[in-house]
């Protein structure tokens, strides 16, 4: 069983700041990539960072320049730190860990509940 659970979404005005953390748990062989996606009714998922086993780190244009993604030590927990929140970044915003859970197993993909971050203007 893995588990993965967000926190830290809330209400901030435009210009603010909010934080949010992802912990995945359970039976984690090795985690391969963590990132952040987010929605808002009616679109697709998009995904707005991610941070693979290695360190590597990609952004959505979007949010270049204003969203940082870190993990900590242990690798299992990440982090999105949202600078200069804008309106448009109104979405629930979902955690996504690509986890193996045993030797030679494959990989899943597991989703958090999401968190919501709205941002009035």
């Amino acid at each position: 069983q893995v588990q993965v659970v967000e926190s830290g979404g809330g209400l901030v005005q435009s210009g603010g700041s909010l934080r949010l953390s992802c912990a995945a748990s359970g039976s984690i062989f090795r985690l391969n990539a963590m990132a952040w996606y987010r929605q808002v009714p009616g679109k697709l998922r998009e995904l707005v960072a991610t941070i693979i086993g290695d360190g590597k780190i990609n952004y959505a244009e979007s949010v270049k320049g204003r969203f940082t993604i870190a993990r900590d030590s242990v690798k299992t927990t990440v982090y999105l730190q949202m600078n200069s929140l804008q309106p448009e970044d109104t979405a629930v915003y979902y955690c996504n860990a690509n986890i193996v859970t045993k030797m030679y197993g494959p990989s899943f993909s597991y989703w958090g509940q999401g968190t919501q971050v709205t941002v009035s203007s």
